[in-house]
């Protein structure tokens, strides 16, 4: 393994990319429905809603 990069969690969809969003109250409650709605977290529910905007 080479120096320096770290073990983690196989996967074959690697997170590579981060990226920082600031939200208004109320977009921060509709991410909050839709989360307790669909049972899932903040992260994937952004990502749900990117993936919808391919979808359009």
């Amino acid at each position: 393994m080479p120096e320096g990069k770290k073990m983690g969690r196989p996967t074959d969809s690697p997170k590579r990319h981060e990226i920082k969003v600031r939200l208004d109250d109320a977009v921060l409650e509709i991410l909050d429905d839709y989360c307790k709605r669909k049972s899932t977290t903040h992260v994937q529910g952004i990502r749900d809603g990117i993936s919808a905007l391919r979808e359009e």
